[in-house]
């Protein structure tokens, strides 16, 4: 269930090219605070994946709902 939430997640992932070191900016909008930035787009998506990850494990220890995304939901 996490692997397919976090698959959903990033399909949501909106990226866009910024002035930076590390050109590359995603954002998950439905999840607050969940982005990353990358110096390849595939650099980026997967700082986005470790971020999601991060994400859940702090909403578990927290035991906050993750918030839905593609009708997945835990917590």
């Amino acid at each position: 269930m996490l692997i397919e939430y976090i698959q959903a997640a990033l399909e949501k992932a909106r990226y866009e090219i910024i002035e930076d070191d590390e050109p590359y900016y995603g954002e998950v909008p439905e999840l607050e605070g969940v982005w990353a930035t990358g110096s390849t787009l595939e650099a980026c998506r997967k700082n986005l994946e470790e971020v999601i990850d991060e994400w859940i494990v702090f909403r578990l220890t927290y035991q906050e709902k993750s918030g839905l995304v593609n009708e997945i939901e835990f917590g």
